[in-house]
């Protein structure tokens, strides 16, 4: 910790974390080096639109022939130390003034860092959506073609639609990009039994051994790395019918996609507001089932004579407007609010209030 306050006095530094908010300057420090020191995660906003999100993972999780394809040359690069691999998503001049003018960063950590964890379970998502970044701004050609597709890009956890929204991935190349991902598996403990039925009696003693003995650094971890490396090979990626596309096709490809998601959303929309209209119905209709008990409820709120009893009371009123609407009639009830309000025909503000909601006419 010393070596971090010798680099910001103001910095709220502890065992786990360094966060520093420059108003002039930045940090005097590389925030890779740091990475590879000290940090498993960094996040960097600035309000001329540029921001950086990097994971730090153990070297054995992937291999250098897994990454490669997915690093680009700024969306998502990817460095390895003697223990380590670098991972830093990036974002620059984006055009979205207004979010990095009011986005002091807080909370973008919390949203993000969970994809270490996915990544060393070996979900790649977030690698191809780095990619994916890169290849929507023009970080490489045309004529390249994509990365081995992850299977789920159609159902993206939270923190992969966190980091889309960070990169401000195009939403219809994602779709586009999704055309050929395979459904996501939900059932690791199945694929697990697949493996552990695949290895030996010799390879499983083994590996019961060096969990028990816990003769080297990390046994569990090494177990989970083989069972990562045996998934890569036999869960499915692309769609069976799928090829590899070139980053034309895929933008080729958005026009399409967009008018199906959009089309998609737009029906979501449609039934989530039928299904709040189904509530409101069933809710209104529950008013109506004891309506004499909630007329007398309202004599009494109006007679507390103050202002927040009258608009509870307007709110309730509106309320009854819309049910008696459904189970009988609007008629019937400006007939009992006619008599409601000669009880409280003086009460100017409560009338005021009613006129102001559309409930009466003086």
């Amino acid at each position: 910790m010393a070596a971090l306050r010798a680099v910001s006095t103001r910095a709220a530094i502890t065992p786990s974390g360094f966060v520093n908010h420059y108003e002039w300057g930045g940090l005097k420090a590389d925030p890779l080096d740091w990475m590879r020191r000290y940090f498993d995660a960094f996040v960097y906003l600035a309000d001329w639109a540029h921001c950086r999100f990097a994971l730090r993972l153990p070297r054995d999780i992937f291999g250098k022939a897994e990454l490669k394809p997915f690093g680009v040359k700024q969306s998502l690069t990817i460095d390895a130390s003697e223990d380590h691999w670098i991972l830093d998503w990036s974002l620059e001049d984006s055009e979205n003034y207004d979010r990095f003018a009011e986005d002091d960063g807080r909370g973008w950590m919390g949203r993000l860092v969970p994809l270490r964890d996915e990544l060393i379970r070996g979900d790649q998502r977030s690698l191809y959506l780095g990619w994916l970044a890169g290849a929507a701004k023009g970080e490489v050609p045309e004529t390249t073609l994509e990365p081995p597709v992850p299977a789920g890009l159609s159902q993206l956890s939270a923190a992969q639609d966190a980091l889309a929204a960070f990169l401000e991935i195009d939403a219809d190349m994602i779709a586009a990009a999704a055309m050929g991902s395979a459904e996501s598996s939900d059932r690791p403990t199945e694929s697990v039994d697949v493996w552990l039925q695949s290895l030996s009696p010799d390879e499983l003693r083994s590996i019961l051994k060096s969990i028990v003995r816990a003769d080297r650094p990390n046994p569990q971890r090494e177990v989970a790395s083989r069972y990562r490396a045996w998934h890569w090979q036999h869960a499915p990626q692309a769609a069976p019918e799928a090829r590899r596309r070139s980053v034309a096709e895929l933008r080729s490809l958005a026009v399409p996609a967009g008018e199906e998601r959009r089309r998609r959303d737009a029906l979501a929309r449609e039934q989530q507001a039928a299904e709040r209209r189904t509530q409101r119905d069933a809710q209104l209709r529950l008013l109506m089932s004891d309506v004499d008990k909630r007329w007398l409820a309202l004599h009494q709120q109006a007679e507390r004579g103050s202002a927040s009893a009258y608009e509870q009371a307007v709110r309730a009123l509106s309320d009854l407007a819309e049910a008696y609407a459904i189970v009988s009639d609007r008629k019937t009830f400006d007939r009992e609010l006619r008599r409601f309000l000669v009880r409280h025909a003086k009460r100017g503000a409560l009338l005021r209030r009613l006129t102001e909601a559309g409930l009466w006419q003086s």
